[in-house]
């Protein structure tokens, strides 16, 4: 008989896995969206964790999206990925203007065989809600992006861990003398995942 992953305040290593890949479907979009990687008439808009996110409707992005949101789920099950790091840069120049930047940690000692751990799916998406929103509120601070943009999706993994054949290694992309700016972090209890974004502060002296 086939049991749920997740349940009202049951969460396993594999029903985890699948909520924060679910986030980073959701928090991905609203970035591009936001910070207007891709024209507005590219997105949608749907209701999740209470509140309208706007997500592609173009079918070549949501098919990169998936393809690496799965193989991202995959990662978080295994407890192999330590961090994902969206990279916004210059279409024209490469150079990185911003880093999404969202570390992950996993609680090693649960495996798919494991006593799911307690916590409210409410209490989660409450959390998801409060990431989503800053996420959205960052316009009034980061710099204005004045120039075509281009985004790069980074994910560290443990050294043991295998890259699929179309996959590569990257440099990190990082920013000279950024700035960041520590967002909320939420927990599924199995899976704690903190955000902040990096940008290049183009009125500093």
């Amino acid at each position: 008989m086939q049991t749920s992953t997740v349940t009202q305040n049951a969460i396993t290593l594999k029903g985890s896995a699948q909520i924060v890949a679910e986030f980073f479907n959701y928090g991905i979009n609203s970035i591009l969206y936001q910070r207007g990687v891709y024209p507005q008439e590219m997105f949608a808009t749907v209701q999740k964790y209470g509140l309208t996110i706007l997500v592609t409707c173009d079918k070549s992005l949501q098919k990169y999206l998936d393809t690496i949101l799965a193989q991202l789920k995959d990662w978080l099950e295994a407890k192999a990925v330590h961090q994902v790091v969206l990279v916004i840069s210059s279409a024209d120049t490469k150079e990185t203007l911003e880093r999404w930047e969202f570390r992950i940690q996993s609680d090693e000692e649960m495996t798919n065989n494991s006593k799911p751990k307690e916590k409210e799916l409410s209490d989660i998406q409450n959390e998801i809600k409060s990431v989503i929103r800053q996420i959205v509120a960052s316009v009034t601070y980061l710099p204005i992006l004045e120039t075509a943009c281009a985004f790069d999706l980074l994910i560290y993994t443990d050294k043991k861990s295998r890259l699929p054949n179309n996959w590569e290694d990257s440099p990190p992309l990082l920013i000279e003398g950024n700035e960041t700016v520590h967002l909320k972090s939420f927990s599924t209890s199995v899976h704690t995942v903190d955000t902040a974004v990096c940008y290049k502060n183009t009125f500093k002296m």
